[in-house]
């Protein structure tokens, strides 16, 4: 790329009157630098090794020192953006379709061997730089703009509608799904069922596309994920205790998680713990459940599950590592010490 696009496109500022004009490869890591490559100065302890293992330029947005006036010093507001902005470029003369979808669905597909033309986009600006510059002519891209921006990419398209429930479930618990697809049987996968309707949105979209994929054995996806614990709250392994903490870090998927609770566990006592900067999303209806603590600090969350008879409980915005914090008293707070 010739160093009046790169100039262009970063709206960088060339601080030197450098004796080369384009560049070969765009490079993150010094030690895979080859000459007349431009690094891009993320770790700026690497741009003196760069500039010796051969680079054309250095793209820089901290005070750096020029130690080569032959090659272009580019300064720029910030590298990220500059590099977006580049991969920009070179997206655009690609022929690829990219759909976006929402954070569950892209964590699902990155649990899902597919075909090397279908790319589930997941990672910060370096690794999708490296992913995507190189990219082939007809590959998909799913993505998901809570995770990715969405000024990558020129034409997005929403998922493909799918008018008919696809996935037959044959036996269900809280956590755990066997069911049935395009005739193949998912036997006890770690996929709870509150998951279905969008995995069903996933394996429409290979359908689609014609994809071809494998599911392989489902891990957590920061949503909805279950902790077995004993009554010290002690991490215990997948269904050997009674009690059960479930971790939700989004606050937008408490109405529908309170929900499938209600109807699918109503043999049983179930907590709801949630952020008091989440009160406002509730609806009235959610705001009488005499069922919903709010707490103020991730210190409270333990003190409070120690003070409450329960066999599930949905604790939102905080995930599981507030169980290896030390025990803290604290007064308990309801919902309606703040009305």
């Amino acid at each position: 790329m010739r160093l009046e696009n790169i100039l262009a496109l970063t709206h960088g500022e060339l601080v030197n009157s450098p004796f080369v004009n384009s560049f070969e490869n765009i490079v993150f890591d010094a030690r895979s630098v080859k000459r007349g490559d431009l690094f891009v100065a993320f770790d700026e302890t690497m741009i003196e090794d760069a500039v010796l293992n051969g680079a054309y330029g250095v793209v820089f947005d901290k005070p750096t020192q020029i130690s080569d006036s032959e090659i272009a010093w580019i300064k720029v507001k910030d590298l990220q953006e500059a590099l977006e902005r580049i991969l920009r470029f070179i997206l655009i003369d690609k022929e690829i379709e990219v759909y976006e979808c929402n954070e569950i669905i892209l964590k699902l597909a990155l649990q899902v061997v597919t075909e090397p033309n279908f790319i589930a986009l997941h990672g910060d600006i370096q690794t999708l730089y490296k992913m995507l510059s190189s990219l082939e002519n007809g590959a998909s891209i799913l993505f998901s703009p809570a995770l990715t921006s969405k000024e990558l990419f020129t034409n997005v398209k929403k998922l493909p509608l799918n008018p008919n429930e696809s996935i037959n479930i044959i036996e269900q618990t809280l956590f755990e799904t066997s069911f049935i697809y395009d005739n193949i049987f998912y036997e006890r996968q770690l996929i709870s069922p509150f998951f279905m309707p969008y995995l069903e949105q996933l394996l429409h979209l290979f359908k689609v596309l014609k994809i071809n994929f494998r599911l392989r054995k489902f891990t957590p996806i920061d949503h909805f994920e279950a902790v077995f614990t004993n009554k010290n709250f002690e991490i215990k392994e997948f269904g050997t205790s009674d009690k059960v903490l479930i971790f939700e870090k989004s606050t937008t998927l408490i109405e529908q998680e309170i929900e499938f609770l209600q109807k699918q566990a109503t043999w049983a006592n179930i907590l709801y713990l949630i952020p008091f900067t989440a009160v406002e999303s509730l609806s009235q209806k959610l705001r009488e459940n005499p069922h919903i603590v709010i707490y103020k600090s991730e210190n409270e969350i333990k003190n409070l599950l120690r003070e409450h008879s329960f066999h599930f409980a949905l604790i939102v915005g905080a995930n599981k590592s507030i169980l290896t914090k030390p025990l803290i008293k604290q007064t308990e707070v309801s919902l309606f010490d703040f009305y």
